[in-house]
């Protein structure tokens, strides 16, 4: 697929630069929480990121924290994702920019080829992606950084030689045999070096308290109230990023408790615990259903992609999923039973900032269980995949919808407008700062998103679900506005070569990719200007100059 090579070029560019109170909240273990808001914005606030793991929108009904975010700040309902796959998006949060600027493009280096390193760690770090981040220029506005939890994929001890990567005061990433739960190593910093340090797996004696208190969601949560209590009051502002590992799924054949679900909860909200069917938060767990999954069991004999000029294009889907109705069911309820635990840490960071902090909730994808015939996993441009959650509390914000569109490479740019450093030129997002205060500020109408094909070698987590579909979604590039979806896909799985198809969906429709109507003749209208609008879009992304951040934004206005 040319899609690489074209990423790759553009990457060469853009490196050489310098780069500059809840009333229930008591029943089920949290601290009542009260979300303040000043009238005006501090000078320089604190920030507090929550990015959860491969967090769909089919959960957010199940966290009583999120309601209260949604109540009292603002709810962006119309947030994406640049590519729904974890290492890349978040690399692509981390700096503001697109793939095709940060070099990471999958999850793993997928070494040996051609090109270096496309993805994970080793290419986040070969692009020079920490000197871009957030962080970086947060810390030295002043700001004190901290990170706990999740980082990037294969940024593991014996995968590669651990460095504290720049921009970080404190560094507490619990690596990626967190991903069962219980049983893992995680990182701290000492005399300016980075150190690690093991969190062993309980005996199969210890209580479920003992447990729970070893649980990957509880020492995230731990290390994240650590951090702020210790900074408020405060001497100086902080940036702290909290990205819990749930409701990933656990990666390893080996589990830690016999019968172990593919979603790990913690002990406290299984099954039997927390009431017969365990805890799902705001909703109970027996009404989550597959009315929940939006579109599953959609027939997928009219979604096939088509040709620019309106002939059918091969399909790239299954035909059938092999995941059963009553398996997603499974899957869904303990997905919502580990985000119970999530849920509680929100809900404790709330209360545990002072009136000075911002605290944004969202996601690095969704993910999909079924929907559009494809298996546990996400990739896809589809709501179930790129849809993902935003909101915000904090100084001076107006509660309230926002009607915009927002990609999460607006993030960075929104960190530092908040801050009060200038964001440099090179960062392609848009900031979300003047939509605070006031919900009817206009931003963007347009995200665009970008996805590589490329077979992922190594130890890539996402290929633990059985007739996943992590290798089979060929490379795409998308525009999204509020209420359709244009996809240009690249069917051709050859690097060097093109072969494009085209879908396009209309949420007025229906509230899922129900069918391709590309060629529907009362649908061209919109397709044409959205695809002029991408067609310019994939111009801009390929010409490499200095330009490019700038017109490639303006394109989403």
């Amino acid at each position: 697929m040319a899609t690489l090579l074209v990423a790759v070029a553009a990457v060469v560019v853009v490196t050489g630069r310098s780069p500059a109170t809840v009333a229930d909240a008591n029943a089920h273990g949290a601290p009542p929480t009260t979300i303040a808001a000043p009238a005006e914005i501090p000078v320089r606030p604190n920030i507090v990121l929550v990015l959860m793991d491969d967090f769909s929108m089919d959960l957010l009904q199940t966290m009583r924290s999120a309601e209260a975010m949604r109540r009292q700040g603002a709810t962006y309902d119309r947030a994406f994702v640049v590519d729904s796959l974890c290492c890349v998006s978040r690399s692509s949060l981390m700096t503001g920019q697109y793939p095709h600027q940060t070099g990471v493009l999958t999850n793993t280096a997928n070494l040996p080829n051609p090109y270096g390193p496309i993805g994970g760690w080793e290419a986040f770090s070969a692009n020079e992606n920490t000197h871009r981040s957030v962080n970086v220029q947060l810390r030295e506005a002043g700001y004190t950084t901290g990170f706990v939890g999740k980082y990037l994929n294969q940024f593991e001890p014996g995968m590669t030689d651990l460095e504290l990567p720049a921009g970080w005061s404190e560094f507490n990433a619990l690596f990626g045999s967190a991903y069962d739960g219980w049983g893992f190593a995680s990182s701290y910093v000492e005399g300016g070096e980075l150190r690690t340090r093991e969190h062993p797996i309980p005996p199969a004696s210890a209580s479920d308290a003992e447990k729970d208190a070893a649980y990957a969601g509880t020492v995230t949560q731990d290390l994240a109230l650590d951090f702020i209590r210790r900074r408020t009051p405060r001497e100086e502002p902080f940036y702290l990023e909290v990205a819990p590992y749930g409701p990933h799924s656990r990666v390893n054949g080996d589990t830690p408790w016999p019968e172990e679900p593919l979603f790990p909860p913690a002990m406290r909200d299984r099954v039997g615990h927390h009431g017969a069917l365990g805890n799902c938060g705001r909703v109970d767990c027996g009404d989550l259903g597959l009315d929940d999954l939006v579109g599953h069991g959609d027939d997928q004999t009219d979604n096939l992609p088509v040709r620019a000029d309106g002939r059918p294009a091969p399909g790239w889907k299954p035909t059938t999923t092999l995941l059963q109705g009553e398996d997603a069911v499974v899957d869904l309820r303990n997905r919502a039973r580990m985000v119970a635990s999530i849920d509680r840490m929100v809900e404790r960071i709330l209360a545990a900032v002072d009136d000075d902090t911002y605290v944004v909730l969202t996601s690095d994808n969704g993910f999909h269980l079924g929907q559009h015939d494809l298996e546990r996993g996400k990739g896809a441009p589809y709501d179930s995949d790129a849809h993902v959650p935003l909101l915000v509390v904090g100084p001076a914000v107006e509660p309230g919808v926002r009607r915009q569109v927002v990609n999460n490479i607006d993030l960075a740019t929104t960190f530092q407008d908040l801050a009060g450093v200038a964001p440099p030129a090179w960062r392609s997002g848009t900031s979300l700062a003047p939509s605070l205060a006031d919900a009817a500020t206009h931003g963007s109408r347009y995200a665009f998103f970008e996805h590589t094909y490329a077979p992922s070698l190594g130890m890539d987590p996402d290929k633990v679900y059985s007739g996943g579909t992590i290798d089979i979604i060929p490379s795409y590039l998308a525009i999204r506005s509020r209420d359709a979806l244009l996809v240009r896909l690249d069917l051709d799985d050859d690097w060097e070569s093109t072969d494009y198809a085209w879908e396009f969906y209309d949420y007025r429709d229906a509230p899922y990719e129900r069918s391709n109507s590309y060629a529907d003749p009362a649908k061209q209208g919109e397709v044409r200007r959205m695809q002029r609008r991408l067609e310019r879009f994939a111009r801009c992304r390929e010409s490499g100059d200095d330009a490019v951040p700038a017109r490639c934004r303006a394109l989403t206005r």
